[in-house]
């Protein structure tokens, strides 16, 4: 029967003894700092915390276009004035899309540093210490405590001016950015890998002038933060545009549809730039496919990039060995060679030894990770395979799901899964359940960049799920919501069992909920090995690798 209802109360073995007390989240930025360095921050991240955080509060509608409503660029650059305009001391890459940031940043940067070169690369957002956001020299490490204490230490005076000449305006994201661009010129960078943090025109981050910027990369263009960048995928793909800078080239990772690349090769060419596409057909990915070395698992494939259009481009990288999963982060790759490609035109020294040695080397906590055997039984867990993936987007499930094919394609399967309220819930649930069936779907709440305020309640998230499986007219078993005092009938689901099983929780600790999940896999496992994906937000990843810390 479609949708039928179970709420059990029978004992899940074991759930009353809490190893963790880590929770699914965190209520201040500084606990989710786990390493011990951290503790010397404690003055920087009482500063901090006093700021507006727009991760945690969400972004007002409009914020991120180039409009009236737009962030105020200005109070960023004259923020930068008063210290000095750091960001005139080096060159950059600036890269803004929807997705895939993150990882094509890695891999770029990890192929300069391959050459020699020191990097200084910002990110956003973090999974454990606020120090991640930064990372600077040849190691790739987050930046020490003490190089972050000591710079606040010494512009102190001069953030606490500008706070009150801009009425108490500046941000949490602008503070930092400053603060970033500060130790990339005081550390003699070579350069600057820069992600935007919110699409680009009016991103903190957009104040790289032309005559210092060495190439601009638009990775992808999604429906995320709709409201705040004009409502539809043509005002987001404006406003990702707004980082292109006249005469400099501009890397589109792409696919794209043909719509919303024209806008952006239309701004490019007003601005005279020249635009290089990773999707050009001169580029190819031939023989991707899955293996396993010491408890990594990787791709393979062998990578040619032959492309005259424009800029001429050409490498030839066969059996390239990434441990960077899923054919999204083979077009990241690509994204990230055809960006270094396009310094090497430039002038910059890079060798296809460095580009190789740079995407293999490349890993990213919480994208495509699976945990060590070590990690799992830490989190008391035998004999299961357990992946962490901060997908949250309708894309980003789609390319979880096309993994999860890849890796696991059949035994066992079930889905950890929370989420911020601004995301598509009823999109990213039906490309997982289009994918390879799961067996259960645990659904929980977590923290937002330690605020509830843009958490997604379990029973929420559920009712999502159960509208995503009516949708797709999949059966499935709705036992309820489960926590401490009502914990799961385990025996309830069978190991012959053919419907997917949803439930909730909405305050478990993290060591119960991978208990709940481990127990109800061995329920419908048998003699298989099964598979625990947690995923639907970075921070869910984070509460996962904050654990394994405790």
């Amino acid at each position: 029967m479609r949708g039928s209802t179970w709420f059990p109360r029978l004992m899940l073995s074991g759930a009353g003894t809490i190893g963790f007390t880590s929770r699914l989240g965190f209520s201040r930025t500084r606990l989710c700092c786990t390493m011990a360095e951290d503790e010397k921050l404690g003055g920087f991240l009482d500063f901090m915390e006093k700021l507006r955080n727009y991760e945690r509060s969400g972004v007002p509608k409009g914020a991120g276009t180039d409009s009236d409503d737009g962030f105020d660029l200005g109070r960023m650059r004259r923020l930068l004035q008063r210290l000095g305009n750091p960001q005139s001391n080096f060159k950059a890459v600036h890269i803004a899309g929807t997705k895939g940031k993150g990882s094509t940043s890695a891999f770029l940067s990890n192929i300069l540093r391959k050459e020699g070169y020191s990097v200084g690369c910002y990110n956003s957002p973090h999974l454990l210490t606020i120090r991640e956001r930064i990372s600077i020299g040849r190691n790739g490490g987050p930046v020490s405590a003490d190089a972050l204490n000591n710079l606040f230490s010494n512009v102190k005076v001069i953030l606490d001016e500008s706070i009150e000449l801009e009425n108490g305006a500046l941000t949490h994201f602008e503070i930092f950015t400053a603060l970033a661009f500060c130790l990339f010129s005081q550390e003699k960078i070579d350069i600057a890998i820069v992600e935007a943090g919110l699409g680009g025109a009016r991103d903190a981050t957009n104040v790289l002038c032309s005559n210092g910027l060495a190439a601009s990369v638009i990775t992808t263009i999604g429906e995320e933060h709709m409201a705040a960048l004009g409502g539809s995928l043509e005002s987001i793909a404006m406003a990702k545009s707004g980082i292109i800078k006249h005469g400099r080239p501009v890397v589109i990772g792409g696919p794209l549809s043909p719509h919303i690349e024209c806008i952006i090769r239309d701004k490019a060419l007003s601005l005279s730039s020249l635009v290089v596409s990773a999707c050009d057909p001169g580029i190819q990915l031939v023989g991707n496919h899955f293996g396993r070395e010491d408890e990594k698992p990787y791709q393979i494939c062998d990578l040619l990039i032959d492309v005259q259009k424009d800029m001429k481009l050409f490498i030839h990288l066969p059996s390239l060995q990434l441990t960077m999963l899923g054919d999204h982060q083979l077009q990241n790759a690509v994204t990230a060679t055809c960006t270094a490609l396009c310094l090497r035109n430039q002038g910059w020294k890079i060798s296809d030894l460095a580009v190789r040695a740079g995407l293999e080397c490349t890993q990213l906590p919480g994208r495509s990770q699976f945990l060590t055997s070590k990690e799992a039984k830490a989190l008391q867990l035998s004999k299961t395979s357990v992946l962490i993936d901060g997908a949250h987007t309708e894309a980003s499930a789609r390319g979880l799901a096309d993994l999860i094919r890849m890796v696991h394609p059949d035994g066992p399967l079930v889905l950890v899964v929370a989420m911020a309220s601004d995301k598509d819930h009823v999109a990213f649930a039906k490309q997982l359940l289009s994918g390879r069936q799961p067996d259960i779907v645990l659904l929980t709440e977590v923290n937002i960049a330690g605020s509830r305020s843009r958490m997604t309640s379990a029973t929420d998230l559920k009712a999502a799920w159960r509208s995503a499986a009516v949708n797709l007219g999949i059966d499935y078993l709705d036992m309820g919501i489960i926590d401490h005092e009502n914990p799961v009938q385990v025996h309830a689901v069978s190991s012959d069992g053919k419907q997917p099983v949803i439930l909730a929780s909405q305050t478990a600790s993290m060591e119960f909920l991978m208990k709940v999940a481990n127990q109800l896999l061995q329920c419908r496992a048998g003699c298989q090995s099964g598979l625990i994906v947690v995923t639907g937000s970075l921070h869910i990843v984070s509460a996962v690798l904050a654990a394994l810390k405790q």
